[in-house]
């Protein structure tokens, strides 16, 4: 086997591309402790250009105070941040350039619109012209109510000014914590579609801390499962919801069902046999489902129904969590 192949195949086994960009995100062995509690533990992130990345976990698992020692708020304890290849600790103006950031709620002058909002705020960067602030604001939908106090906007609509305000110095990542906390459906489905248009047609890189499992799965590329301040798991979302096994419900009218979790338990390609009041949910080789079927039927059990059941990030979070439960 040649030594091409070899370093092809163990790209293809991280979810990556044979022939990678240069990480827009690179975070190595980062941790972070409060007293005696180590809260964040030897965390590894890299996030290539143009990913749309889930930073993933339940409430309290670490990723708010990791956001943070990326972005140099608070002191890290160990391990090194770099992005666009410049190291935070050694070359901190240079790396934070290129990044924009909404941390938990933004917060504005609310007696002032929207506009003059960003004016002020564009006066710390260097090069921001009008025309730049304009343009922000129309990327996230506010350039019909610029002049508009922001005292009367929704939170949605200061939670994309906030996406805005992060705009305003062209950054090449974008960091989002809990970007739709708090937000109505309504808001919540207008923000995911501006974080995808953006990130389409301006190529920008977003980082997007949540613990909410459907945002990710409708908008990012790839994600991270932190749980306990450590990531259990890392890679493609198509990736990780195409498991070798599927997961299948089956409903018979057979009473002896422990008789019939006994067959299934005989077989190489089926594991995790549990009995329901309505049958028996077992995990099989994808592909194996048919055979499964005709096996019962050979032991003349009584299949009303055999059903797929879809695999969610939902299922796969729970599953590596042990429920998503954060111990405090």
């Amino acid at each position: 086997m040649s030594k091409l192949y070899l370093e092809y195949a163990k790209e293809l086994a991280k979810g990556g591309q044979l022939m990678r960009e240069e990480y827009v995100l690179e975070v190595s062995n980062l941790k972070k402790k409060y007293g005696n509690k180590t809260v964040v533990k030897n965390i590894d992130l890299n996030i290539s250009k143009g990913d749309v990345f889930g930073f993933l976990g339940p409430n309290g698992a670490g990723k708010t105070t990791t956001i943070r020692m990326i972005l140099g708020l608070i002191k890290i304890d160990g391990g090194s941040v770099i992005v666009n290849g410049y190291n935070m600790k050694n070359n901190f103006c240079n790396a934070i350039e290129k990044i924009g950031a909404v941390v938990e709620t933004p917060r504005f002058y609310e007696y002032l619109s929207a506009y003059k909002n960003l004016k002020q705020i564009a006066n710390i960067h260097e090069n921001v012209v009008d025309e730049k602030i304009k343009e922000v604001l129309e990327m996230v939908g506010l350039s019909k109510r610029q002049n508009e106090k922001v005292k009367n906007y929704s939170l949605g609509m200061k939670q994309r000014l906030g996406i805005a305000r992060a705009l305003l110095n062209n950054p090449q990542l974008v960091i989002l914590d809990e970007p739709t906390n708090g937000l109505d459906p309504q808001g919540m489905k207008e923000v995911r579609e501006m974080i995808s248009e953006l990130a389409t047609k301006k190529d920008i890189t977003f980082l997007i801390s949540t613990h909410l499992l459907n945002e990710v799965e409708q908008i990012c590329n790839r994600v991270a499962i932190l749980n306990e301040g450590e990531i259990v798991i890392e890679g493609a979302v198509n990736d990780l919801l195409n498991r070798e096994n599927e997961t299948i419900e089956i409903y018979t009218e057979n009473k002896d069902k422990e008789l019939v979790k006994k067959y299934i338990k005989s077989l190489d390609y089926a594991e995790c046999v549990s009995v329901t009041s309505k049958g028996i949910i077992i995990e099989v080789v994808k592909g194996y489902s048919s055979k499964l079927n005709s096996y019962l039927i050979s032991k003349n059990v009584e299949v009303s129904y055999l059903i797929p059941r879809n695999e969610s990030l939902e299922d796969y979070f729970i599953e590596i969590t042990k429920g998503g439960e954060q111990i405090a």
